[in-house]
């Protein structure tokens, strides 16, 4: 699972989000290797396609991956 691009690993991140957070700490470490290997500082989610798209659901997803050593932005 080390060799995901970063666009597999952010797709594997709104699969486990809609599926209830299933495995996501094991997506957030895969996202945070593709980002490492591409030189990403920050990975992009788009808020139309998180289950919790809303301002609280956004912080709280940015909180989450800031402990985990994820930077997280959104776009329209």
């Amino acid at each position: 699972m080390s060799d995901l691009t970063l666009s597999q690993a952010i797709d594997n991140i709104y699969a486990s989000l809609n599926n209830n957070n299933e495995e996501i700490d094991l997506h957030i470490a895969a996202l945070k290797a593709a980002m490492t290997r591409e030189g990403i500082r920050e990975a992009v989610f788009e808020t139309a396609k998180l289950a919790q798209s809303n301002r609280q659901g956004r912080k709280i997803m940015q909180s989450y991956f800031k402990k985990r050593g994820v930077a997280v932005a959104f776009s329209a």
